[in-house]
């Protein structure tokens, strides 16, 4: 499974969104210039996150959207499901191999464990803490 760039800029947008909780309303204009991603293809993503209940526009000369919820009540992996569908790496009903289903299941729920568990909460103080380890191989 390959996150789409539905998923990883409607992280992007809901990231911002965290990061200004109490600022007021952000227009996606400006989350498109400061990561330079196309406005309009923002605005198709914020359809599927205002219907999950996700997020709330405000409309007027100085509206935009902002998190129905704290930072802390929603996860990435609900931001995944809304804008890609179910996490999976198969198709479970072609594999008949019971075996390698197993193991795609496993796969399946490590990464729903993962996307669970994180955040934006999290992934907002991970961003502002500096930490962002790079690691160097030499070879």
């Amino acid at each position: 499974m390959k996150i789409s760039t539905k998923g990883r800029y409607g992280l992007t947008i809901m990231m911002e969104l965290a990061t200004r909780v109490g600022d007021g309303p952000t227009s996606l204009k400006s989350i498109a210039e400061k990561h330079q991603l196309s406005e309009h293809y923002l605005e198709q993503l914020v359809a599927p996150l205002r219907n999950a209940l996700m997020i709330k526009s405000v409309r007027g000369a100085y509206g935009g959207y902002i998190l129905s919820k704290n930072p802390e009540e929603i996860t990435a992996g609900e931001i995944i499901r809304v804008l890609e569908g179910p996490i999976s790496p198969v198709d479970f009903t072609e594999e008949d191999d019971p075996a390698k289903r197993d193991l795609w299941m496993r796969i399946r729920d490590a990464i729903a464990e993962v996307l669970d568990s994180t955040t934006l909460a999290d992934l907002v103080s991970f961003k502002d803490s500096g930490k962002h380890d790079n690691y160097m191989f030499y070879i």
